[in-house]
């Protein structure tokens, strides 16, 4: 992991979710998954949308034409942890298409215009992924 994201996930989970720089003022989760390839944990942090409460991730990359790692993780391994404020809980990895993910991704890049940037010339499809909390038992 890098040391810019280590220290943005430190500053998150000292801070109930909040942090500064770039990210200040965003909204911004923590996605621990496990790597396709490796089998090992990682956790990235990621801005995400809510609506209604479900919430999205976006799988931007930075506008960068390959998929983010993260992505890929979560293709092939959907359990995931979702770190929002001081509330862990598990989840899956859903991916929303067709016209729920384009409609998403309009009303995400109406709010933050860096992501309609992002997509904007891109040849690949920025996916949405819907984290689904786990049905709590007991």
């Amino acid at each position: 992991m890098s040391d810019w994201n280590t220290n943005i996930i430190e500053e998150f989970r000292a801070n109930h979710g909040k942090v500064g720089g770039v990210f200040e003022g965003a909204q911004l989760l923590l996605l621990t998954h496990v790597g396709a390839k490796t089998g090992i944990e990682r956790t990235t942090p990621l801005m995400y949308r809510e609506e209604d409460g479900h919430l999205y991730v976006f799988a931007s990359k930075g506008g960068h034409t390959a998929h983010p790692h993260w992505y890929l993780n979560i293709s092939a391994n959907p359990a995931v942890t979702v770190e929002v404020g001081d509330d862990s809980f598990s989840a899956r990895a859903i991916e929303v298409t067709g016209a729920a993910r384009d409609e998403i991704f309009a009303r995400q890049a109406a709010a933050v215009p860096q992501f309609g940037e992002y997509q904007q010339d891109n040849p690949r499809m920025i996916p949405v992924v819907e984290l689904v909390r786990a049905a709590q038992t007991g």
